[in-house]
């Protein structure tokens, strides 16, 4: 809705609705239509895909609950539940080891350290435990995100989603704002200064047009014409396409 293209295009059929002409301006308002249709269809496509994308990625947990053996989505996690961890696993929680065997763990991500640890059960676990900080060897605690290489076992989870210590990096990611590229910058500038000089040219049709004897309206109408062909609004599109083809370029060619 905030589109300079899309606002022209309503202020266009507004205008020859303001001047009598039905049909210019549900031509223009149905053009309209049809973009905000299109827009919409293409999100919640974009955003059933991604939806499709997380629920792969999302780990899948074996838990022990009602005396059986249950796999759910590592989402579906919660406290108190007991984890049933083996080789290839990914850990879908912060939780303690109360049973394991030759467990090892890769906590690259969270300790810098490429060389798996190892994992020992707690022998004596009690109701009321805090997880201890990553790194070490021979502690009871497993990390969410964190990847088995070795062993089986049984783990009581302690903290899910944002109390995990991987929720903990994901706040404090957060409160990062990602700066614009230089490519982004710089394309948004030749864009607002063409868009400039089209406002300006607009404004400059109108005034002619009503000094060589022609009214406001439809002066203006000429005015906003000249305008939605100058904006470029395609220039953002043209080099996002310019650059998907020249990676897929660089990629046959590493190939």
């Amino acid at each position: 809705m905030r589109e300079p293209m899309f606002l022209l295009l309503v202020a266009c059929g507004v205008i020859y609705l303001v001047l009598g002409d039905r049909e210019e301006a549900l031509m223009l308002l149905g053009f309209v239509c049809v973009i905000i249709g299109i827009t919409t269809y293409q999100e919640r496509k974009t955003e059933r895909a991604l939806d499709a994308l997380r629920d792969l990625s999302s780990p899948r947990a074996l838990v022990i609950r009602g005396g059986q053996q249950r796999r759910i989505a590592g989402r579906d996690v919660a406290r108190g539940d007991i984890l049933v961890v083996s080789e290839g696993d990914r850990v879908p929680a912060d939780a303690v080891l109360i049973s394991s065997m030759s467990i090892s763990v890769d906590e690259s991500f969270l300790t810098g350290e490429s060389v798996p640890v190892r994992k020992a059960a707690m022998e004596h676990t009690p109701e009321e435990i805090a997880m201890a900080r990553p790194g070490g060897e021979d502690t009871p605690f497993l990390y969410s995100g964190t990847l088995l290489v070795q062993g089986q076992g049984f783990a009581r989870v302690l903290a899910t989603a944002a109390n995990t210590e991987l929720g903990k990096i994901g706040k404090a990611l957060e409160s990062v704002k990602p700066e614009p590229t230089a490519l982004q910058k710089e394309t948004g500038r030749l864009v607002r200064n063409v868009a400039i000089i089209g406002l300006i040219l607009c404004v400059v049709v109108v005034l002619v047009f009503r000094w060589t004897g022609g009214t406001w309206l439809n002066g203006l109408l000429v005015g906003i014409t000249l305008a939605m062909a100058t904006l470029p609004e395609e220039f953002p599109v043209v080099l996002t396409i310019f650059l998907a083809l020249g990676r897929g370029a660089s990629r046959k060619s590493t190939c």
